[in-house]
């Protein structure tokens, strides 16, 4: 149970900080039913899976405009391995990602049935329209504490040292990209295990992210995610 929690909420927490999308946002140009897919790998290259985005709801209210993303993985046997969905709020400087709805809706449902409690806790994640290559990115971290039958658990996802790094151009089966490069440390802990991840993020206007790249504590590349199609 502890595993699946915590593969979960990293695989959310890494890559919703650059999967959100709509019409105020830069990068994201957003309609309902738009969708994106990507290709995971792991650290020797093999296909682990495909991670499918899609636009389900778009509302706008005043000066902001609100959106929900549906998230499905699919791994290599055509099984849906788990899905979920997250909330995003977008004004006219970015957006922020709602750090409740990292957690996968479909693993709370399924703990509350089974009599859980859980309470989250934590800081939205943010991504301003004008980045420039320099720039220091908010910091964002969630918090989750759980309680069954007399056994208290608790998981903490700091991502810091957000920054953007460069500009480069990136090739993936979607096509070529101009993309700003976004890295990242990620540290979590789960009851007494820690982790320490570093990642490195490609981002590109009216597309989103291209491609990412996960890194351990040794600087040895854990696992990749590549743009393989999009629609909107």
């Amino acid at each position: 149970m502890k595993n699946r929690f915590f593969l979960g909420l990293i695989t959310l927490f890494s890559i919703s900080i650059l999967n959100a999308q709509n019409n105020c946002s830069t990068f994201y140009p957003m309609e309902e039913g738009a969708s994106y897919s990507y290709a995971l790998y792991n650290k020797k290259n093999k296909l682990e899976g495909t991670t499918d985005y899609t636009v389900s709801e778009v509302n706008t209210s005043g000066s902001s405009t609100y959106a929900t993303m549906q998230l499905k993985f699919i791994d290599t046997k055509g099984k849906n391995a788990f899905e979920s969905d997250y909330n995003i709020t977008c004004t006219g400087d970015g957006i922020k990602i709602d750090y409740k709805s990292l957690f996968p809706s479909q693993m709370q449902q399924q703990y509350t049935d089974m009599g859980l409690e859980m309470d989250i806790t934590g800081t939205d994640v943010e991504l301003p329209n004008d980045l420039s290559v320099g720039q220091n990115l908010e910091d964002a971290n969630v918090n989750v504490k759980m309680k069954m039958s007399g056994m208290n658990m608790s998981i903490d996802v700091n991502t810091t040292d957000r920054k953007v790094v460069g500009k480069e151009s990136v090739t993936t089966s979607a096509g070529t990209f101009d993309c700003y490069v976004i890295t990242a440390k990620t540290k979590s802990k789960v009851m007494m295990a820690n982790q320490e991840m570093n990642d490195k993020m490609w981002l590109s206007e009216g597309v989103g992210m291209v491609k990412q790249e996960t890194y351990g504590k040794n600087g040895k590349l854990m696992s990749r995610m590549e743009l393989s199609k999009f629609s909107k």
